[in-house]
């Protein structure tokens, strides 16, 4: 009986996060339509409009950012943004953050990797996310990566490492594939899906 509960609970706790997840967005966004006037309200609640209106917003202001005009604007907000004590900080560590992770050129999580950690022996999955830079370099002695340990079943929490190359395995995998078999703490194997497929 235990068995049986136990795997319900693998089916339906991951159904229900997301229900309530995407539940959440859906209904916040709907909230974004109370700062319009009252008459450009529409007269029937249609659930999801709000999704659809930030959709929109987002994907106009991509497409304004990526043009002369816009990126001068961006420079503008940016600086006065800048100006600001606390939200200076804030913003610019958030925006680097953002800029390595979801520039089309950025390499960061980009490969999986096989480390040792915490200690000899142990194995564990990584992500590269670049190479050590700065005064870092001149106190490192031959060629060191920089590494992403995730913690397990939460991957946004994990260690940052300076490790040498060549005590990193590069694993012929993707890094979603890698995702997966570190929050299923090692239960759904990489490729399960493909084998499961065929």
């Amino acid at each position: 009986m235990k068995k049986y509960l136990i795997t319900g609970l693998l089916i339906w706790i991951p159904v229900a996060i997301t229900i309530w997840v995407l539940a959440l967005i859906v209904n916040t966004m709907d909230q974004t339509l109370t700062l319009l006037p009252p008459d450009f309200l529409p007269k029937v609640h249609i659930p999801g409009l709000g999704a659809v209106l930030t959709f929109l917003v987002v994907l106009l202001t991509g497409v304004l950012a990526s043009n002369f005009v816009g990126q001068r604007l961006l420079r503008i907000w940016e600086g006065m943004l800048g100006r600001i004590p606390v939200v200076k900080s804030i913003y610019s560590g958030v925006k680097q953050v953002s800029d390595t992770l979801f520039s089309p050129g950025g390499q960061a999580f980009r490969k999986a990797l096989l480390v040792q950690y915490p200690r000899q022996g142990s194995w564990t999955i990584a992500f590269m996310t670049g190479q050590p830079g700065g005064d870092v370099v001149n106190h490192l002695n031959g060629e060191y990566v920089s590494v992403y340990v995730p913690t397990t079943p939460n991957p946004t929490s994990g260690f940052f490492l300076m490790m040498p190359r060549e005590d990193v395995i590069e694993l012929d995998m993707s890094v979603d594939e890698a995702l997966k078999y570190v929050v299923s703490m090692g239960v759904v194997p990489p490729g399960a899906g493909r084998r499961r497929k065929k």
